[in-house]
């Protein structure tokens, strides 16, 4: 693997490159397709997986180009530096995101439905809407419009699944000791072990899907409670199959000795992801699973 250029004064600017323009062309295409689809139109699917694959495509030969830059060290600490900073602010829009799924769950308990019981300022509120309306946590909405479910005990596959997750952040930390200590095989095996217990995580997610559907009646049509529980955990669930795909990656491209003890930045952004992901699933078993 080349090391960085030499030249600190010199910032590598790429040729032009296609993939930008065909990154949105899939993005419309997906977009298209996936609105098209929730209103019933026949080519909707097909369009959105047109889409989805086009936008996969486009992101694995985009990437590929970025790879090959760096492997034929053209990048120095400036550009170095530069991706670092793209990747913390990329992490902290990812913060923000969830913050609003979390903001909608705090205002449900602690502002709407007090207001809709007639609780503190919402007596009016109480009388004009939902007239004896009692509120509760979980709720499935005024006059049960949600219809009658059970929630996921906490200390099931939630729990299994936070002892997963804690325990994936440990492989990887020791996987990453590895790296900056050139020991090749130890890398490999505990970044496997990572890629493995990500995959393990949605299996067990999903089958607790399966359970809270057809076994609890907890749905998206659920009520409030519904539709919050799985749009934090359905989002999160998208960001561990994200980051296991990354980190694959990241062991197929260790296993190929792409990274060195001293320039291994995409391994390293990879890592920041998932304990990303840790910490917000923390919060997620703790504010919607436990309390």
């Amino acid at each position: 693997m080349a090391e960085h250029t030499p030249d600190a004064t010199a910032y590598f600017v790429p040729h032009h490159s296609k993939w930008p323009f065909v990154g949105s062309i899939a993005m419309l295409l997906t977009m298209i397709g996936v609105a098209s689809w929730l209103n019933d139109a026949g080519w909707g699917r097909w369009t959105f997986l047109a889409g989805i694959a086009m936008l996969g495509a486009t992101l694995f030969m985009w990437f590929g180009d970025v790879i090959g830059e760096s492997n034929s060290g053209h990048y120095n600490r400036q550009v170095d530096g530069s991706f670092r900073m793209g990747m913390v602010w990329f992490i902290f829009s990812e913060v923000m995101f969830f913050a609003a799924f979390f903001g909608a769950l705090f205002y449900t308990r602690m502002l709407s439905l007090p207001w809709l019981s007639g609780h503190g300022d919402g007596v009016m509120t109480n009388e004009l809407l939902w007239d004896g309306y009692s509120a509760g946590w979980p709720s499935n909405g005024p006059a049960a419009i949600g219809g009658p479910f059970q929630t996921i005990p906490a200390w099931g596959l939630p729990l299994i699944n936070t002892l997963i997750l804690l325990s994936s952040g440990v492989t990887l930390t020791i996987a990453h000791h590895a790296l900056k200590a050139g020991q090749r095989s130890r890398l490999l095996v505990f970044q496997g072990l990572t890629v493995i217990l990500g995959g393990v995580f949605l299996y067990l997610q999903a089958k607790e899907y399966l359970h809270a559907y057809h076994a609890l009646n907890l749905t998206l049509a659920s009520g409030i409670y519904g539709s919050t529980f799985f749009m934090l955990t359905g989002f999160h669930g998208l960001h561990v199959a994200l980051g296991t795909i990354m980190l694959l990656v990241m062991w197929l491209r260790a296993a190929r000795g792409h990274f060195s003890r001293d320039h291994h930045f995409a391994f390293e952004a990879a890592a920041w992801y998932w304990h990303f992901v840790d910490v917000v699933w923390l919060a997620l078993f703790l504010f919607v699973y436990v309390l």
